[in-house]
């Protein structure tokens, strides 16, 4: 059975979201098509004031939907500490702990030759015109563990520790609620190396 043609670009549109199959995406057009338009509406004018109304920080490139973000303006916070992340969700992922008190820098991806993504193409020089700017006492790199964004930690703290700012890593290993036998060589290594006093 064919689609009707506004289905069908529906179904197509809805496809191009991360995580979204064809069946996904079939199955989310035909429960707008079954809801009512005021629930449709209300989703597309989300969508609108998303798009119109939220940007990205001009000093921590983390998204807001006023310039300087809260975090940026915040009193409460502590500007000599800097938590770089890759993406704005990682700041979220950061805050749910509400153990860092500290400020953000996001670099909006991490570096992938394979992928074309080098230096240039990430918001570095803003975290290095800051650091420069002195006050800050400490750059966390909470880059994701993968091999992009190990490199993308090493590039940083290279181009940073001449600064005189400490850097440090955070901590990466076992998952709470794992078991040890599923750990890879690396995450066991990285286990270790972030082990604490108890």
């Amino acid at each position: 059975m064919s689609l009707p043609e506004p289905l069908a670009r529906l179904v197509e549109q809805l496809q191009k979201l991360p995580g979204i199959g064809a069946k996904g995406a079939q199955r989310l057009a035909f429960h707008l098509l079954k809801n009512p338009r005021e629930e449709a509406e209300r989703l597309c004018q989300a969508i609108r004031d998303v798009k119109e109304q939220v940007t990205y920080c001009s000093r921590c490139n983390n998204i807001t939907d006023a310039d300087p973000c809260a975090f940026c303006t915040s009193a409460t916070r502590d500007h000599r500490l800097i938590c770089v992340v890759e993406e704005p969700q990682n700041v979220t992922v950061i805050e749910k702990t509400r153990e860092f008190r500290g400020v953000y820098h996001v670099l909006l991806g991490a570096l992938s030759p394979l992928h074309g993504v080098g230096p240039g193409d990430l918001k570095i020089k803003g975290l290095l015109d800051r650091v420069g700017a002195g006050g800050v006492e400490e750059v966390i790199l909470a880059t994701n563990p993968t091999v992009e964004g190990e490199a993308t930690a090493l590039y940083l703290a290279r181009l940073l520790k001449p600064l005189g700012v400490r850097v440090t890593r955070i901590a990466m290993g076992i998952p709470v609620g794992s078991d040890l036998e599923y750990a890879d060589e690396v995450t066991m290594t990285r286990a270790m190396e972030g082990r604490r006093d108890i």
